[in-house]
């Protein structure tokens, strides 16, 4: 089939090299434009263009695909269909109008839960036992449109959102590659979505990252997986900043003391710290201007362990 491709992130890679196998024409790939990155904020292209480029396909970088030109020029590319991975801007009607067969979009939940732009995020934070991957048509809303294909996968109770978003990319690359051919030939059936059971995820900021331990150690725990790997997870221990990189929950401490409190060490030596219920062993952390390392070698390595950990 003639189609183009939306998509910017590392993980969207997947399902385009999963439909160039699979023999379609990729007549455009349309991605984010080149951005600074790293320490020396250099120019760097979004890993989506690495792929295309790589595989020979056309590139489009638009700063907006509200351009008239743009929209223009998509068309005048005749697409039969567009597949949209993590693209990172919504699609206006006189876009989704385009392609005769509309866009089909890999998103990383069971819709209707976890809409939005966060959905591996959500799914984590709301400690849910399930997860997977839904093929859906875009329609004008926020992954409000009609569903292909489900698939449901366990979400370990270890999972974090980094590894776990390239995990359900991958499964959602190989979902599209078996479904894409049938709902051209009408074999495939869209179903609407319940909108009643709707839950909807926010964009991350950066301060959503600070650990306030007048939480339960339970919610703690899973925003440090949640937020791995932006915005990640911080605190401070006598104002010094201390990155949070994996936790366990030690929901049987039952103390007095004061949330944010260091209260001792867990099972595995790493420093326990008081929550607003149960205590939270912090096993690997990054004080700042230093690599990261077992909780347990950072606890040893303070001069006093009398202080409090902030947010």
């Amino acid at each position: 089939m003639r189609l183009i491709f939306l998509g910017s992130p590392a993980f969207a890679v997947h399902p385009l090299e999963a439909l160039v196998a699979a023999g379609h024409e990729v007549v455009a790939v349309v991605t984010q434009p080149d951005r600074p990155a790293g320490r020396e904020r250099r120019l760097t292209a979004p890993p989506v263009k690495q792929a295309a480029v790589a595989l020979g396909l056309p590139v489009l970088q638009p700063v907006t695909l509200r351009d008239p030109e743009v929209v223009a020029h998509l068309a005048a590319l005749a697409p039969e269909v567009g597949v949209v991975a993590a693209y990172g801007a919504i699609l206006r009607k006189n876009v989704l109008a385009i392609p005769p067969l509309g866009y089909l979009n890999i998103h990383p939940s069971l819709l209707p839960l976890h809409r939005g732009p966060t959905p591996v995020n959500g799914a984590i934070l709301a400690g849910d036992h399930e997860t997977g991957v839904s093929i859906m048509r875009l329609d004008a809303g926020m992954d409000s449109g009609p569903i292909l294909a489900q698939v449901v996968v366990p979400l370990p109770p270890a999972a974090r959102a980094g590894p776990l978003t390239a995990e359900l990319f991958q499964l959602g690359a190989r979902m599209l590659a078996d479904v894409l051919p049938r709902y051209a030939a009408g074999e495939v059936v869209p179903q609407a979505q319940d909108h009643s059971q709707a839950s909807v995820t926010r964009m991350l900021k950066k301060e959503d990252g600070r650990l306030e331990w007048t939480l339960p150690a339970l919610v703690l725990e899973r925003m440090v997986r949640a937020y791995d790997p932006w915005p990640g997870t911080t605190t401070t221990w006598n104002g010094q900043h201390l990155r949070v990189i994996s936790a366990a929950v030690v929901a049987t401490w039952h103390g007095a003391e004061t949330p944010g409190n260091l209260v001792g060490c867990g099972t595995s030596g790493g420093p326990l710290v008081a929550t607003g219920s149960g205590a939270l062993e912090l096993l690997e952390v990054q004080p700042a201007g230093r690599r990261a390392m077992r909780g347990s070698a950072w606890l040893l390595g303070l001069r006093q362990q009398a202080g409090a950990f902030g947010g």
